[in-house]
């Protein structure tokens, strides 16, 4: 039977600290946990590698006698001495029974587990105490309207037949990710809850571009109002506001409306600002009175 490298089931190098063997044995335990993956016996067979590599290498002695004697190091003393007596080290002093040395050979069921891995974990007949893992975080995405990110409000949504009501806070971004702590697959052997990963996906708007929390829109005026000067009203996000435009505005001029744009995320009564775009539309359909006006107007320009 080949040789298991604990180091390598649980992807550490042989110098790993303790925290470090622990922080992927919990990472590797908790995806292949077979209360997580049912009737996976790939998994099962991982799970119990796993857990069969955390006792040896979180163990100081086991661990110091793994990296001594590899292969033999549950009869490592014995080994050594074998050894000596025979002049050398390489051969097997256990011959090919078999039958002293424990090893694992990637195909083996439950009553191939070793005394440890059941003292520590339990096995399926019962015994020993039972490892606690926490639930599967999960995701899911929302859909908002530029106007529904605009403002707090509440929404309910559905996860695995379940209403959640959540507050949306005003300013949220599009692709933002919040964690709703407790929201996710029950825990194993009373292990808590896991957490709900919620990606915000914010619609694009006909009206309006949001870089950050600034705010980009056109204001279409006529010819006369971009001449003489005059008031227009825009339609924003927050309500109408009055807009005043001087005279001889030129197509294509910026206004910038400070405090106009989008409410910064969780920070009350603070907005980016509103930048318009001015369109000076042409009046068409002219009367032959409104043509001789132009001429006559062009005429004094010259």
């Amino acid at each position: 039977m080949a040789f298991v490298d604990y180091y390598k089931i649980l992807g550490v190098d042989k110098s790993a600290s303790n925290d470090e063997i622990k922080k992927a044995y919990r990472k590797l335990a908790r995806k292949y946990h077979p209360d997580l993956n049912p009737n996976d016996e790939t998994a099962k067979q991982r799970f119990q590698e796993i857990n069969e590599a955390n006792e040896v290498l979180t163990d100081t002695d086991k661990r110091q006698k793994y990296d001594q004697y590899g292969e033999n190091w549950k009869h490592g003393e014995e080994y050594e001495k074998t050894q000596q007596r025979q002049g050398g080290y390489g051969g097997n002093p256990f011959g090919n029974t078999g039958g002293q040395q424990q090893q694992y050979s990637g195909n083996f069921d439950e009553s191939q587990f070793s005394d440890f891995f059941e003292q520590m974990f339990g096995s399926r007949r019962g015994g020993g105490r039972q490892s606690t893992f926490k639930g599967q975080d999960y995701n899911a995405e929302l859909t908002l309207s530029l106007q529904q990110a605009y403002t707090t409000h509440q929404r309910t949504f559905t996860i695995n037949g379940k209403n959640i009501r959540i507050t949306i806070h005003a300013g949220v971004q599009d692709g933002q990710k919040i964690k709703l702590k407790g929201h996710g697959g029950d825990g194993v052997n009373g292990g808590p809850k896991g957490d709900l990963y919620l990606t915000f996906n914010i619609e694009k708007d006909r009206k309006y571009t949001r870089e950050g929390d600034d705010l980009y829109t056109t204001l279409d005026i006529d010819l006369y109002t971009a001449i003489l000067g005059g008031e227009a009203l825009l339609e924003t996000l927050g309500g109408k506001v009055k807009i005043n435009i001087k005279p001889e505005t030129q197509n294509g001029a910026k206004i910038r409306l400070k405090g106009k744009g989008f409410p910064v995320y969780r920070e009350d009564d603070r907005f980016g600002d509103l930048y318009v775009n001015v369109n000076i539309q042409m009046p068409n359909a002219l009367s032959e009175e409104e043509k001789n006006l132009f001429k006559q107007l062009a005429a004094l320009r010259k």
